[in-house]
């Protein structure tokens, strides 16, 4: 497949390929404005999920998804012949999932993971903006997400700590 007219919209694979649908969030990545935002909460739908499993399950399904997504990103961005194509999700919902890991129960702490998340993964500040800039391919596109999850991950745990 050539490069796309408009990168800036979904392309038609999306709801053809499964390989691009799963990257594109299940297709919320197609939605327009704020497409990441929407990955996020496709994300976050997954997560009450998680957290029946014990930790270490939650954990594995984290790395299962980061190594995956390394692999699925890099193969959609290559397809589409648009680096980090803007409706490529997958890294926004691995990176929901380590914001939310271990957080005490209740819709307010998702919201809390949710909120920091997007602001962390927005603002990319160092060392997300770095990896943002400097490291390329399904790695890179996973990686400032990664990062920025366990940024808000830290945060919501100190937050849990100081409240609790």
């Amino acid at each position: 497949m050539g490069k796309p007219e408009r990168p800036d919209i979904a392309p038609p694979s999306v709801w053809r390929n499964p390989w691009h649908f799963v990257a594109f969030g299940f297709g919320s990545g197609a939605i327009r404005p704020a497409p990441g935002t929407w990955g996020t909460l496709a994300g976050l739908a997954f997560v009450p999920l998680l957290q029946a499993l014990p930790a270490w399950g939650y954990l594995a399904a984290i790395v299962l998804g980061a190594l995956f997504g390394c692999w699925l990103c890099g193969k959609v961005s290559r397809d589409l012949g648009v680096h980090d194509h803007g409706g490529i999700v997958w890294d926004e919902i691995v990176g929901i999932w380590i914001a939310c890991w271990l957080a005490p129960p209740g819709w307010p702490w998702l919201l809390a993971g949710f909120v920091l998340f997007r602001v962390l993964d927005i603002l990319k500040p160092w060392p997300i903006r770095w990896v943002d800039r400097h490291v390329h391919g399904g790695t890179g596109i996973m990686l400032d997400d990664l990062l920025a999850g366990v940024g808000a991950w830290a945060l919501l745990q100190l937050g849990a700590r100081w409240l609790g």
